[in-house]
């Protein structure tokens, strides 16, 4: 067997044990949880609770539902505690192959990309969600009784927490086009009219169609844009300083 054979080999080795370790934590960790999974649902039910009238519960139509719905939950709860271990884990796999200049950065980037996701979905649940509820019962007729399904709003939650998730990324992604040279900070400045026009037309997509919720993906949108072009100055710079050494 030659010596590269041998470096593959024990890279895949690497790659199953590190995953391997990823899954049983989740396991772990899920575990831990499981017994107050329908509590951590009614965390997640919280802001919809508070804008359905005085009374009213939502409703499960499935046979299973009542029983799946909050493990699903549970497991996307379970998913986030664990990440600091997961990416631990990958880190401590990529990190050898890296060059000095580039652990730098990728440490700070996977961390910063990390708290921006759980920023975003931080952002969505406390702050979104409350005013859209309320702003979308306030044009319900008085002849219904809205009862939510407690799967369409696991739903509607999960891809609302993958929207502002990843549109928190936005400074990330300024940041790492900015290192690799596509773009630079005056490019990003004479984009930005562009940009605030695709970040509204990004939250008519993924958003419900409602004003409050557009504005509330859109306009942070835009900010974190700026927050790129801000933290971009100091990569162009970087990378200027790398290239006169």
């Amino acid at each position: 067997m030659s010596v590269q054979e041998d470096s593959f080999i024990s890279h895949l080795i690497e790659l199953r044990d590190r995953l391997l370790r990823c899954v049983v934590a989740l396991v772990v960790v899920f575990a831990c949880l499981m017994p107050w999974a329908g509590d951590i649902y009614d965390v997640l039910a919280h802001p919809m609770m508070q804008a359905l009238p005085e009374g009213t519960r939502m409703i499960a139509t499935g046979v299973v539902t009542p029983f799946f719905v909050p493990m699903k939950v549970t497991l996307m709860v379970a998913f986030v505690i664990a990440l600091p271990f997961l990416l631990y884990q990958a880190w401590a796999f990529i990190a050898p192959g890296l060059y000095a200049h580039e652990k730098r950065l990728a440490l700070p980037l996977v961390i910063g990309s990390t708290v921006l996701f759980v920023a975003g979905m931080a952002f969505c649940y406390f702050f979104v969600f409350g005013t859209v509820f309320k702003f979308i019962a306030t044009f319900a007729p008085k002849s219904i009784t809205p009862a939510p399904d407690i799967e369409q709003y696991l739903s509607f939650v999960m891809s609302m927490f993958l929207a502002f998730g990843i549109t928190f990324e936005v400074p990330i992604f300024v940041i790492i086009l900015t290192k690799m040279g596509v773009v630079d900070v005056a490019k990003l400045k004479e984009a930005r009219p562009y940009v605030i026009v695709g970040a509204f037309i990004v939250a008519a997509v993924v958003t419900p169609p409602d004003v409050v919720s557009q504005l509330m993906l859109a306009i942070p949108m835009c900010l974190l844009y700026e927050l790129g072009i801000f933290l971009a100055r100091f990569v162009s710079k970087g990378r200027v300083e790398a290239a006169a050494e």
